[in-house]
């Protein structure tokens, strides 16, 4: 941790809200607001509206001294130049520098990161990784995923960020689960990806495609399915629905085989989820079911000696990341 005098303005800008703070050199966030993302209304409007958010929480800094502007971003986009590259949260921003569009207003250095990357350094510091430390037990590599509309995540090892050479490393939701023809189709563009078959979004398409044959007996019947979600999915399942049931063991084996192979990968001591499902695998008591699965496909005891636990910092974890992330680039000057 920094310990400079002075804030940083930190942004967690996502596909629905763009989320603003001032944060401390602890992580702890001063003062916050958020704005709705204005999808559909053009790549100048919206870089407007962030750059407002942007402004009026450097306005509230008053006198405070600013080291410098963080920004958490849904990728994909390179970190350096801060050039979106087809995002699909942000798709109108596509080829689009924030770096280029904001530095001149703004002043201070911006620092742009993956959204899931960046919470991924907050829970290794601030988060899962420190209630970990908390307990005598070090932390060398954590694996993070976060699994909601989609899945994104990210690898932190010795407290660094796995960035690769461009700055996309870890794009976690889309390596492939199944490889055949008959594969659910991904929003990437691809098939069998992780995100098209264990993302909230996911679980309430194939419920829906359940419900549709109208096959199964099911307490979700009478339910509608425009409004369906994955949260529906697992109460159902709490009250031993057969079809809920199903599904929940298909997304607990695709999700285990997805996190062996990263563990494969990687090799981390720590494995930790965030998201909105993760919220359903808690109230379901299914988070020792998934870490048996995953082991049970491990090659070593040495790949085996891991813990898993859910993310601790909440929605704030994007902002605190890139807290750090500007921290991080002061440290290295």
């Amino acid at each position: 941790m920094s310990s400079q005098a002075g804030v940083i303005v930190a942004m967690d800008w996502g596909g629905s809200w763009a989320r603003t703070s001032v944060v401390n050199h602890a992580g702890e966030l001063m003062w916050t607001t958020r704005v709705p993302t204005p999808q559909g209304t053009g790549s100048e409007n919206m870089l407007r509206v962030g750059e407002e958010a942007l402004l009026q929480a450097i306005s509230w800094c008053q006198s405070t001294p600013i080291l410098g502007i963080g920004i958490a971003v849904a990728g994909p986009i390179d970190v350096e130049s801060g050039i979106f590259y087809t995002p699909p949260n942000l798709l109108e921003l596509n080829g689009i520098s924030l770096i280029e569009a904001w530095q001149d207003r703004l002043i201070y250095p911006i620092h742009i990161g993956n959204d899931a990357t960046l919470a991924a350094l907050a829970e290794y510091h601030l988060g899962a990784g420190l209630c970990q430390r908390k307990v005598g037990r070090d932390v060398k590599t954590l694996l993070y995923l976060t699994i909601s509309t989609g899945v994104g995540g990210g690898v932190i090892d010795r407290g660094n960020i796995l960035l690769g050479a461009h700055g996309m490393a870890a794009e976690i939701g889309h390596i492939k689960i199944d490889t055949s023809s008959s594969a659910d189709l991904c929003n990437c563009g691809g098939r069998g990806c992780l995100e098209a078959l264990v993302s909230g979004t996911a679980i309430a398409r194939k419920t829906v495609n359940a419900l549709s044959n109208r096959s199964e007996t099911t307490i979700l019947k009478d339910i509608d399915i425009t409004r369906l979600s994955s949260q529906d999915v697992f109460t159902a399942y709490s009250a031993g629905d057969s079809l809920s049931e199903r599904i929940i063991n298909e997304v607990i084996s695709d999700l285990a085989r997805g996190i062996s192979d990263l563990i494969h990968s990687f090799n981390p001591d720590l494995v930790v989820l965030g998201g909105g499902v993760t919220v359903g695998l808690s109230t379901t008591n299914l988070l020792g079911n998934l870490k048996s699965q995953i082991s049970d496909s491990l090659m070593s005891e040495r790949h085996k000696d891991f813990e898993i636990m859910y993310a601790q910092l909440g929605d704030s974890s994007g902002m605190i990341g890139a807290s750090l992330m500007v921290q991080s680039s002061l440290q290295d000057i």
